[in-house]
């Protein structure tokens, strides 16, 4: 195999496919990156079994040809050098890449091995771009379950309501929902797709400017946009029947900005004690929000917002960082807190209304 191509647009498809490639497995074909120039074009590929990447770069073929190996070598390699263009030669098992400065010797192995990575072709199917994708991540994603054990909790939920594409994570003890509006008609029935996975999807996608069309059966989901093509494994479990947990009334609500609810939160947090806990309290008559910690060890502290209130004094305990996290996904300078009652979950939801 002999290629020449832009090392930049390179570098960049080697970084994707080495943050899929296996880290912890036994056979060195799925540590291991693919450069697979066998037809007229250049593609970078690597898999864990459970999440997959074909990412066209383009380039001039010489010989045709497929080779695996390293992805952090060549990474590397390619981050410390400055030239446009570079020539990768496969030669006795080894791939010499050729820059101004000299030239660097890989060692590779055989890519016959390496599986094929499937692609969804006939499925449930809907087109989204990658902003609202990586939105979804953003919205979404911190609250699925950073363990495995029921993979449903791992894996954020997707579903069609209307001509709205809803998507929900939760680890059980908080829940995140995210609505987006398709600008397309869709078949989507509803699918779980590993957090995890469609993390590095929407970083694989980030900035594009085309749609990213997506396709899914009940074992694997497929996204395709500008040549580039990735499958994730979907979790065949059941979601929770999570609407029945969200509160329909509210008995208060507080609409405050976002940055003293932050604020606030970081000023307490130090004083939490092993559990993270914050007692928050709202006072429609003195129209404060405060944030209480305690720790025996250390001390006290405690710190008032003013903003719009209304409804019945209230105060529950919360985890402080599973609120500060939610902050996160807020896109408004105000949001709004929903009560429905001293032992009931509370909502957070951005607001567009004054906090005066």
């Amino acid at each position: 195999m002999k290629i020449e191509i832009i090392r930049e647009k390179l570098l960049g498809a080697v970084g994707f496919a080495e943050r899929v490639a296996g880290k912890h497995v036994s056979l060195p074909i799925l540590s291991s990156i693919v450069l697979d120039a066998s037809t007229d074009q250049v593609f970078v590929k690597a898999t864990n079994l459970d999440l997959g990447i074909e990412i066209p770069v383009a380039g001039k073929v010489f010989e045709k040809g497929s080779v695996a190996l390293s992805g952090g070598i060549l990474k590397s390699f390619l981050s410390n050098i400055s030239d446009k263009n570079i020539v990768l030669e496969v030669v006795e098992n080894t791939l010499s890449v050729v820059s101004e400065r000299g030239t660097a010797k890989i060692k590779t192995i055989p890519s016959d091995d390496f599986p094929q990575i499937p692609q969804v072709k006939d499925g449930d199917t809907f087109s989204i771009s990658s902003d609202d994708l990586s939105e979804i991540v953003k919205s979404v994603g911190y609250s699925a379950s950073i363990s495995t054990i029921k993979p449903e909790l791992s894996s954020i939920f997707i579903f069609l309501d209307g001509e709205t594409l809803v998507s929900v994570a939760t680890d059980s003890f908080r829940l995140a929902e995210k609505r987006i509006k398709l600008k397309k008609k869709s078949d989507l029935k509803e699918l779980l797709i590993p957090e995890k996975n469609i993390l590095e999807v929407s970083k694989v996608f980030e900035g594009l400017k085309k749609d990213i069309e997506v396709r899914s059966n009940k074992n694997q989901v497929s996204f395709f946009a500008d040549g580039i093509h990735v499958t994730s494994r979907a979790v065949d479990a059941v979601f929770p029947d999570y609407k029945q947990i969200i509160p329909k009334e509210f008995s208060s609500t507080c609409t405050i900005l976002k940055e003293d609810l932050a604020q606030a939160l970081k000023l307490t947090s130090a004083f939490s004690d092993n559990f993270n806990q914050v007692s928050v309290s709202l006072s429609a008559s003195n129209k404060t929000l405060s944030l209480k910690t305690k720790n025996n060890d250390i001390g006290e502290s405690e710190n008032s917002i003013k903003g719009s209130f209304s409804g019945v004094d209230v105060s529950i305990n919360f985890n402080h960082r599973y609120i500060y996290e939610c902050l996160q996904s807020i896109n408004t300078e105000s949001l709004s807190v929903n009560f429905a009652g001293a032992n009931r979950p509370a909502v957070i939801k951005e607001s567009s209304k004054s906090t005066a």
